[in-house]
């Protein structure tokens, strides 16, 4: 008999459907616009099994670490975990940002970059001071510089800093 390997498989799940059940039955939850879950879905993806993010964190869904029990997600508990996690970003752009007062692609823009890198990152960093002055253009050149996890730039990250920055200086007043 020869060895077998034992052969898993990840199951994935769309991000737009999940935007769907989340524009749908939460959007009165959360301020973040189409195009910011749209940018946050697509860097992140979403798999249906816990697995390791980059950083080394238990993770599933669409990018949510928090209280991650070992088993496969429905669509519906993916959307709803990604609705609390999406609300604590923005609860943070609000408190530590001045993110009630700012546009709705800056806002996005800040809310992709906090959902990503957590809020202890965030709340005394340059682009937060930027954002807290006004100064939007300063802000969304911030983003290339949190291209690294664990020290090391990551062409995902790289990638995904770049939408963000095309994101935040969409708005028309920049």
């Amino acid at each position: 008999m020869r060895n077998m390997k034992k052969i898993t498989t990840t199951a994935i799940c769309s991000v737009s459907a999940i935007i769907g059940i989340v524009l749908t039955n939460y959007s009165d939850e959360i301020r973040t616009s189409r195009a910011g879950l749209e940018l946050i879905g697509n860097a992140e993806s979403c798999i249906r099994d816990p697995y390791n993010c980059p950083a080394g964190v238990l993770t599933v869904g669409i990018g949510s670490t928090g209280n991650v029990e070992q088993k496969r997600y429905t669509d519906e508990e993916i959307a709803r975990r990604w609705v609390d996690d999406i609300k604590t970003a923005e609860q943070c752009v609000n408190r530590y940002a001045n993110g009630f007062h700012l546009p709705q692609p800056v806002f996005d823009a800040a809310v992709s970059i906090t959902f990503n890198c957590g809020c202890a990152n965030m709340r005394t960093s340059t682009m937060f001071k930027c954002l807290n002055n006004g100064d939007y253009r300063a802000a969304c050149y911030e983003f290339p510089r949190w291209n690294k996890s664990n020290g090391i730039v990551l062409n995902g990250l790289v990638k995904r800093r770049e939408q963000e920055k095309l994101l935040c200086l969409s708005f028309q007043g920049i």
